[in-house]
């Protein structure tokens, strides 16, 4: 059973955010330089990352709207399979047979 709280979800967020806005209030400036430098050496990783993650949530995407992808992905494989010799326990694995 769960009970039901007296802080409702905006009064958390003011909570959270009055309380990140003071201690960064109370930092030094050299302390604040420091935090800005950190903060943009993990901000430039995340971008980065999301950089080299674009062309797989382009395919995830096509992958999804584009049901031609698939037709492709078929055709590709009965061609391969066609020409060379593929060991019948990978073939049964993807379910070609």
């Amino acid at each position: 059973m769960q009970s039901e709280g007296t802080i409702s979800a905006d009064s958390l967020k003011e909570l959270f955010s009055s309380f990140f806005y003071q201690r960064w209030n109370a930092l030094k400036p050299g302390q604040k330089a420091l935090a800005k430098k950190a903060w943009g050496v993990i901000t430039y990783k995340w971008r980065w990352q999301i950089a080299m993650n674009v062309p797989y949530l382009i395919v995830f995407c096509l992958d999804r709207t584009i049901p031609a992808v698939h037709e492709f992905d078929l055709a590709l494989i009965s061609s391969v399979t066609s020409k060379l010799p593929i060991p019948q326990f990978i073939t049964s694995s993807i379910g070609i047979s």
